[in-house]
């Protein structure tokens, strides 16, 4: 009992970094989670820094947006461990800026961009040409930071097979196929345009996607995530009572769970993190069935869960910490 003890006080007196969650704030403040409350939320779960994702309303893809976000972090009180990332689009000069204000700006991380979406969603480059020239252009800026990539091929949906009424399909409308493909694609990019800075896969959803990734680090610099919900969630989970609610993208899989969780005790998967996107109940229960998961709820459940399944102290901080402040190094705490 006290071995226990003393290893869950060295584990919440260590610091920890959520480098993926989604802030609600501006047009998005409805849903609850804002910058304040996620904050809150954060440091109740021993996290002490959030890096917020710009795919926000507006999107945060220019510096006097990103500037804007920061001053309402302020206002809130919450300006201590809060980061953000500046969102990529196809337009070149877009491009242009997002690199001079990931490279100078040291409340920005890193740069973003999500290979599915809707037509107006402008951080969606769908296209794989436009995904090549982003890599292309982050080149000629000489911009050497870390670049996330929500990566999903859609030419490999099967939207037919979604059914709302039953939850599960969604696995099937999105299979893990388009993942491993995308990640892929943005693999080779890199290659091809010689791409010098860290490419970053979030949330990634299968065994055989961590494999591409693992045998990718030779060449290029390349980091992954994986969140609570994809490690401990599968579509028997979605076959329960409002198993609509652990709708997400990327979705949860069949049969993936144990393999990721073999992936992270054997150091294929650089870090936890929640992408923490909570969504109003009638959004998640009534079209358009939005799509996120509140899982930062769930980070201390989670890292207790890591110390039964016997991982160390130093691994769980380098999966907490260590290999997240080593990849973004303007973070301070």
């Amino acid at each position: 009992m006290y071995v226990f003890l003393k290893f869950s006080i060295q584990l919440y007196s260590m610091p920890h970094i959520d480098p993926h969650v989604h802030c609600r704030d501006w047009k998005l403040a409805y849903k609850g989670a804002t910058i304040k409350s996620v904050k809150q939320l954060a440091e109740s779960q021993y996290v002490d820094v959030i890096f917020d994702m710009p795919n926000t309303n507006p999107t945060m893809n220019s510096l006097r947006l990103v500037e804007e976000r920061l001053r309402l972090a302020k206002s809130e009180g919450c300006s201590d461990g809060y980061y953000v990332y500046i969102g990529a689009t196809k337009n070149e000069n877009q491009l242009r800026e997002a690199a001079h204000v990931a490279t100078t700006h040291p409340k920005v991380v890193g740069i973003k961009f999500f290979t599915t979406g809707k037509p107006e969603d402008v951080l969606a480059i769908t296209d794989e040409k436009d995904q090549k020239k982003v890599y292309e252009t982050l080149t000629e800026c000489d911009y050497t930071g870390v670049i996330g990539v929500h990566c999903e091929k859609e030419s490999l949906f099967r939207m037919n097979r979604w059914k709302p009424e039953k939850p599960w399909t969604w696995n099937l409308a999105r299979p893990k196929e388009a993942e491993v493909e995308a990640v892929k694609d943005q693999i080779r990019f890199v290659k091809k345009t010689g791409f010098d800075g860290t490419l970053y896969i979030p949330h990634v959803s299968a065994v055989e996607t961590v494999n591409v990734i693992d045998n990718a680090r030779s060449s290029i610099s390349i980091v992954c995530g994986v969140t609570p919900h994809h490690l401990t969630k599968s579509t028997l989970d979605m076959r329960e009572a409002y198993g609509i609610f652990y709708k997400c993208n990327p979705p949860i899989r069949d049969m993936e769970k144990d393999g990721l969780k073999d992936c992270l005790i054997e150091g294929k998967i650089d870090w936890f993190e929640t992408d923490h996107a909570p969504h109003s109940f009638r959004e998640k229960t009534e079209l358009p069935f939005m799509s996120g998961f509140p899982s930062l709820e769930y980070y201390h459940q989670t890292i207790e869960l890591f110390r039964r399944w016997g991982l160390s102290k130093e691994r769980i901080e380098d999966l907490t910490y260590n290999n997240i402040k080593r990849t973004f190094k303007k973070v301070i705490g």
